[in-house]
């Protein structure tokens, strides 16, 4: 009896330890607010929509700078069809 109440306190320990560190108690805390929840959840939307419009932005920006580059190469075909894509993205942007 005493070995089986020996190994439940091990259990019981380790269970406890897990849920500490796992933060159980503040996730009830943010889900048990809604205010709380509703504000992270918001600001972490807002986040990821300016980071992915910097992302997009910047690779754009490659882009572009990498295809006039092949411009300048004077490749026959390619050179002709990218021009006229540089030069349309180029007049949408001075529209703006």
């Amino acid at each position: 009896m005493f070995n089986r109440n020996k190994k439940i306190n091990e259990k019981l320990d380790m269970l406890n330890g897990f849920l500490e560190k796992s933060n159980l108690r503040e996730l009830a805390h943010i889900l048990g607010n809604k205010k709380e929840l509703f504000w992270r959840n918001f600001l972490v939307g807002v986040a990821r929509g300016i980071g992915t419009t910097i992302g997009i932005t910047i690779i754009g920006a490659i882009i572009i700078y990498g295809l006039q580059k092949i411009v300048k190469w004077n490749i026959p075909v390619i050179g002709e069809y990218i021009s006229e894509i540089v030069e349309i993205v180029q007049k949408n942007s001075q529209k703006r």
